[in-house]
Formats: structure tokens, sequence, C-alpha cells
């Protein structure tokens, strides 16, 4: 309970702080201001958005499929957040710490197909049910090569545990109180199998470790930003040809709900990219030296102050993603269908599989 309501309230947070950044980013980039009115730097034009959104009508097409229409956001959202319930957020903090927990996540998240086709068909709308078509076609055919990219970590870390993959990348030092207890520690992470490297910060990132893992981040970067229908891979919503895509009859609350599915979606890919390649929860400084160097940027698990760095630089690797995302969304044009399903089929996914026997081979030589 403890962990489902600190992530609601961080991807509630989250959304609100993502929508004003994304705005901002948008105007630098245009060379404009972005929302300056309302608050200081127009910080407050978000919640302001949120409570004409929440006054509005919720309004339902006379010729719409009813509870179908209805029911569409919820499934969308409760399928995107139900995902949160496996990520580590700090070594001690995880909603569920199942051994499959890549697996669920990966099944979980897909189930918002379900969703999407709803929302769509049932709005008896000829440009909802487009979107929703190009929108499933879309996800379905890049979950094969972020679901390959997944298994290459998987693969090199021999484990399906989310915290576990954390724990692989991250070193302790020595040179402090609970020095026994914590080598006991560290001996019984030996003993499950998770290699405790000696080397500590981002060197010891599974993008760094295994040289071949930057590629297959970059392929899965990519690849979720069409899982996000983020442009340049925004055909289900281009307003140029669809109005708005599946959610074109929706107003008021059930509308902002498919909105903050979109950004959860942003939010939990991004926070699965950093715990697969760059070291979840970890720090990137070196954890090397004097006691009090290492726990200034990352605390022992089990204390106050572990938890709060970890959460800290989980965040903050989260937020550098969304950034790129914003950045690639005001930089690239978007690209069409044929482009698309080629970009997917013929140069990701053949990559991806070339990059899983590598990895592969690298983990059966040691």
């Amino acid at each position: 309970m403890l962990a489902f309501l600190i992530f609601l309230g961080l991807l509630l947070t989250y959304m609100i702080l993502a929508v004003y950044a994304e705005r901002k980013v948008s105007a630098f980039i245009q060379d404009r201001l972005g929302p300056m009115e309302i608050g200081w730097y127009g910080i407050g034009q978000t919640v302001a958005d949120l409570i004409k959104l929440l006054q509005k009508e919720d309004i339902v097409p006379e010729r719409a499929d009813k509870w179908p229409f209805l029911a569409a956001p919820m499934i969308i959202f409760v399928a995107v957040f139900a995902g949160f319930a496996v990520m580590p957020l700090t070594p001690d903090l995880q909603g569920s710490d199942a051994a499959v927990g890549v697996f669920y996540l990966l099944a979980i998240i897909s189930i918002d197909i379900i969703g999407l086709l709803m929302a769509g068909w049932s709005s008896n709308n000829k440009y909802s049910l487009l979107g929703a078509m190009r929108s499933i076609a879309q996800i379905i055919s890049y979950e094969v090569p972020v679901g390959l990219a997944v298994i290459c970590a998987a693969v090199y870390c021999q484990t399906l545990d989310l915290q576990a993959i954390s724990f692989q990348q991250g070193i302790w030092i020595h040179e402090y109180p609970g020095y026994a207890q914590e080598t006991n520690y560290l001996f019984g992470l030996r003993s499950l199998g998770i290699d405790v490297t000696q080397v500590g910060g981002f060197l010891t990132w599974n993008v760094v470790r295994m040289p071949l893992f930057f590629v297959v981040y970059v392929i899965f970067f990519i690849a979720t930003l069409a899982e996000c229908n983020r442009a340049p891979f925004d055909i289900p919503e281009a307003e140029s040809e669809l109005v708005g895509g599946f959610h074109t009859e929706y107003s008021g609350f059930r509308w902002a709900i498919l909105f903050l599915a979109e950004y959860g979606m942003m939010l939990l890919l991004t926070m699965l990219g950093a715990v697969l390649f760059l070291g979840g929860w970890n720090t990137p400084l070196p954890n090397i030296g004097p006691v009090k160097l290492a726990f200034w940027t990352s605390g022992a698990p089990g204390t106050v102050y572990g938890n709060l760095t970890g959460a800290f630089w989980l965040v903050t690797k989260a937020f550098g993603g969304i950034f790129v995302q914003m950045w690639v969304r005001w930089t690239y044009p978007r690209l069409r269908v044929d482009q698309l399903m080629y970009l997917c089929w013929k140069v990701l996914t053949p990559a991806c599989l070339i990059l899983l026997f590598l990895s592969a081979v690298w983990r059966l030589l040691g």
C-alpha cells in the first residue's frame, strides 16, 4: 500500500511538472516563451488547465457504445499504472518483489491495447477507429524490439527480478560502522548469483560493463518512443489526418485520464530503461574510497538516507530520459506508416536479434 500511494503521488506530481516542462522545452526549441501568465514564469498553467478539464462536461456521443466508451480510459490507465508494481524505486521500496518482474511488466502494459481498441471502436467515429487501429498495429509491432532489448539485459544479468538487476549494478563501500553486517549482506548477494563488482559508480552500470548494451539501449529508447505514441511515431494521433486519433470524442475527466496514461507510460518505460541499463537507483558517482564519500551519494540499504538517495537517482535518470523524448518530439518530423513499420521489422528487430545472440555468447564466455 505504501508503494501504491508513493507511485500514485509521484505519477500525479510528475504529470503536472512534465506538461509544464514540455511546453517550456518546445518553446525554447522554437525560440518562444511558452506559458508565462499564470504564476511565476507560467508555472501554474498546468494546474489551471487541470482544473478546467475537471470542470468540463463529460460528453458521450449519441451513437457511441456507452459502457465500453466510458470504461476504455480506465482500462488504459490501470494497465499502465499496474506496471509500477514491480518497479524498484529504492533498495527497499518495491510494490512486489516478484522474481519474474520483467515478464509481468511487459505483459501487464500490453493490456492497454484492449483499452485503445475499445476507445476507438466504441466512439463510432471513423477518425477514432483509424487512430486506434494505427496505435494497436504500432504498439504490437514495437513490442518485439522492446522485448528483445529487455531479454538482452535479462540474459546478461541472469534474472528477471528488477531489484536483483539494480543490485548487480552497484557496489557498497566497506569502511563504516556496519562493515561486518554489510559484508555479510554482500556475501548473501553473491550466494544468490548476484555479481557485486569492486569499482562502483557509473562504471558498474550494464551499459558500461557490457559495451554492446549502448546500442541495445538506443534501440530500446527508440522503440519505447513508439510504445508511448511519441513523435516521430505519433501517427495514431496525427492531427493533420485523424483530428485526434482514438481519443477524438473524449472530453473532460476521461480525456485527462488518457493524457495521464500517456505520460505515465513515458515515466514507466524510462524507469525500466534506467533499471535495466543505467544502474537503477544506484549513484553514478564512484562508491570507492572513504566511507563519507560513498554514503553522501548513495546510502546503505535499509536506511532512510539510502532510500531517499536511491529514489532521487532513479527519478533523475527517468526524468533525463523524458527530457530526451521531449527534445526528439520537437526536433524530428513525423514518420509515415510505411517508414514506421520498415524501421521496426527491417532495422530494429534484426539488430536486436543479433545483439541478443552476442549477449548470450558474451555471458557464456564469462
